[in-house]
């Protein structure tokens, strides 16, 4: 079923289906009239001109592709790069919803490192930053859809 509105789903990879988007399918069976597969990127230089950071590619059937690019002294501000972006088809406005995959991980008996590093490890996941806090999404917009993973 589609549904009225934009979503934006976040992946680390400019190839393939996000994990929100596939999970977002499977369990509510819920589209979004619009749908921007958004990765964001660091570039090798400090800045990256405003007018060349965004690379927009309509795939099709109300989905988008859209790649930002911000330079490593740059803090990402997702919503006024979006906002920015002037194409036919796509409003971003304050209804926009933000899907964020989520990973928690679970240390295990598995073979490979030590369960003392893999809790380490599990510690320092926790503690770090946000994507919502990091990349300036409106908390009240963003959506989380988690896995389970253990390592």
């Amino acid at each position: 079923i589609r549904v009225p509105g934009l979503a934006v789903f976040m992946s680390g990879n400019p190839i393939g289906t996000p994990l929100a988007l596939r999970h977002n399918v499977i369990h509510n069976k819920v589209l979004h009239q619009t749908v921007v597969i958004l990765t964001v990127q660091t570039a090798d230089i400090p800045h990256v001109e405003p007018g060349s950071r965004a690379t927009v590619e309509e795939v099709g059937e109300g989905f988008w592709r859209i790649e930002l690019s911000y330079g490593f002294m740059e803090e990402p501000d997702i919503p006024l790069a979006l906002a920015a972006l002037r194409r036919p088809g796509l409003q971003f406005d304050s209804d926009v919803s933000y899907f964020l995959g989520r990973e928690t991980l679970l240390p295990s008996d598995v073979p490979g490192m030590a369960i003392w590093r893999e809790w380490l490890f599990v510690w320092m996941s926790r503690n770090a930053q946000t994507a919502t806090h990091f990349f300036r999404l409106p908390a009240e917009r963003v959506i989380e859809v988690g896995v389970q993973v253990e390592f």
